[in-house]
């Protein structure tokens, strides 16, 4: 009698999920639309922002997601992040950020340091504490220290703000699709949603507005 009850369930569970999935995304509800777009340069490849933060626990979680659809867009996308600069200008981690991006290091150590900020419970909230980090992990300090304090990405430091302003965006992980459309996990789930779910809602609606602004 058991089994039977779990064989009902799921099927009932499976019937929400594909319902879920079946709706068109909703504008005002799944996403919404910037009223002064941000000009993209990406040619026939739709554009896709996450703004996220390291120290952020929701864009730890949704990074491995993220990624493997990042993958799958292929040449579909032209993909980059901007780190929230919630400290502001001095932002340690946002700076780190840019700094690795200018060094072509990102993908390196990108997912070491959300694991040594998450899992080794290392804050990493200090240009110090950061840079002593990537040094032990492998990076040249002299060159790290070199692009940390060079002019583009001091630039990049002080326009940081600029460009957040410029999306509309106020938390993270949020998603920018051909600089018109936003979504995030917390706008594309629903109250009560558990993460995993949010995430993957988060990943259709990414579907549709890149395929919404491909067609465009």
């Amino acid at each position: 009698m058991r089994f039977l009850r779990l064989i009902i369930a799921a099927a009932a569970l499976s019937f929400t999920a594909a319902g879920a999935s079946a709706a068109e995304p909703k504008e005002g509800v799944d996403f919404t639309t910037l009223a002064s777009p941000v000009r993209t340069d990406t040619g026939k490849k739709v554009e896709v922002i996450e703004f996220f933060m390291y120290s952020c626990p929701h864009c730890n979680a949704f990074e491995p997601a993220l990624h493997e659809w990042v993958k799958q867009q292929g040449d579909k996308i032209a993909f980059r992040r901007v780190h929230f600069p919630a400290g502001g200008p001095n932002d340690a981690q946002a700076h780190a950020y840019l700094t690795l991006e200018a060094m072509g290091k990102l993908e390196e150590f990108h997912n070491k340091i959300f694991r040594a900020i998450h899992v080794e419970r290392n804050r990493l909230n200090k240009d110090d504490a950061m840079t002593d980090f990537l040094v032990k992990n492998g990076i040249d300090k002299a060159k790290y220290l070199e692009f940390f304090n060079s002019f583009a990405v001091q630039t990049k430091m002080k326009r940081a703000a600029q460009v957040v302003t410029a999306y509309k965006v106020d938390s993270a992980p949020t998603i920018v699709v051909d600089g018109r459309f936003v979504t995030s996990p917390s706008q594309a789930g629903r109250p009560g949603m558990p993460e995993q779910a949010s995430q993957q809602a988060t990943l259709q609606v990414m579907d549709y507005l890149v395929a919404k602004a491909a067609k465009k």
